[in-house]
């Protein structure tokens, strides 16, 4: 018996692989927030290089295809913050000299939501809680600046993105050339496929669902627009961005636009939501299997799988990362498990000497 078990150095090298494993993952798991920016700034870098490529076909270098692409997306960004914050600002100070009408309108109704305030003195308490909006604010200092503290460290994480991701982008064809010199062996230019399609399924996924949200966002708009929705073209851009994210993004996008049509009134709510349930019909099956094509290649379970894991683990950019890297993951499952398993040949029958039985 003895003599069948492995040598001690076997169990050591075993061991230690176990033990150097862990600590990775500790070290992994310490800095996971530097990391997810990493993978973000990656998987932008390779959805946004169909693009440079299209560029360079037109006799653009590779850096200023990246600046100009770079250029067109902060450029909407700051289209967004100028249609979002300043009718914010205006509208908030609006409803702010518009609270003591409504508290009277409160008190002059009549009919049973007259009954009800005066039952329950809704315009009291609302001009009460008016009246005391000066000091919940100054009590809230605290908030504020944990709120202020938020809003820089997303400035910050947008900007290290940004700066990672334009270096990947230069960066990437060398670090393609790179990775594929690692592939060798008997099974290199099956490795060398897998990386490319891997990185194809990851671009394809990104650069589609880019244009998918693009054309939410200009059917949103032209829409709100026609109905006299307020904040139409804020709303529609909130629309394409939140349709970034699969399965649940649309519905976060018209969940905004629906809440905003029935302040405005009644008509306006029923055709925002008839427009949404029919827009969404639309983009599930005849925009997202054009554009999209076998980008993806994933079973409707695996992509609300993917979506919660991601979104469990990462939040709102795992959510994001979700279906690119499960689409990836799903490419080297197939090509170094299951090809590999399916091409055995199966083993030959044995020949047995004539006039032998079976």
């Amino acid at each position: 018996m003895a003599g069948n078990l492995p040598p001690m150095g076997h169990y050591a090298r075993a061991t230690l692989t176990v033990v150097t494993v862990l600590i990775l993952v500790a070290a992994a798991w310490a800095v996971r927030a530097t990391l997810l920016l990493v993978v973000v700034a990656a998987v932008l870098a390779v959805g946004l290089d169909p693009a440079v490529r299209r560029l360079q076909r037109i006799h653009i270098s590779r850096g200023w295809a990246v600046m100009l692409i770079f250029l067109v997306m902060v450029g909407f960004l700051l289209v967004f913050a100028l249609l979002v914050i300043p009718p914010l600002v205006k509208e908030v100070r609006q409803l702010a000299s518009d609270i003591p009408g409504y508290v009277n309108r409160l008190q002059t109704s009549q009919g049973w939501f007259g009954d009800f305030e005066r039952k329950y003195h809704l315009s009291t308490k609302l001009k009460e809680l008016t009246d005391r909006l000066p000091s919940l604010a100054s009590s809230s200092l605290g908030r504020i600046l944990g709120i202020t503290k938020s809003v820089a460290s997303l400035i910050f994480n947008l900007l290290t993105i940004s700066i990672l991701t334009i270096y990947f982008l230069l960066t990437l064809p060398k670090t393609e050339q790179s990775i594929e010199r690692l592939f060798r062996g008997d099974y290199s230019e099956r490795n060398r496929l897998m990386f490319e399609e891997s990185l194809q399924r990851i671009g394809g996924y990104v650069s589609g669902n880019i244009a998918v949200s693009i054309i939410a966002g200009v059917a949103s708009v032209v829409f709100l627009r026609i109905f006299g929705i307020p904040f139409a073209a804020a709303l529609a851009i909130w629309v394409a961005i939140t349709d970034l994210i699969p399965t649940v993004g649309a519905t976060l996008g018209a969940l905004a636009a629906v809440i905003v049509a029935f302040f405005s009134s009644v008509a306006d709510g029923i055709a925002t939501v008839a427009y949404f349930i029919v827009y969404q019909q639309v983009e599930n099956y005849l925009i997202v299997p054009r554009v999209m094509r076998k980008a993806v290649d994933l079973s409707p379970a695996a992509v609300i799988v993917s979506v919660l894991i991601g979104g469990s683990l990462a939040g709102f950019a795992g959510a994001l990362l979700a279906l690119p890297l499960a689409a990836a993951a799903k490419v080297v499952v197939r090509d170094v498990w299951l090809r590999p398993r399916s091409e055995v040949p199966e083993p030959a029958e044995e020949e047995l000497p004539e006039g032998s039985l079976p």
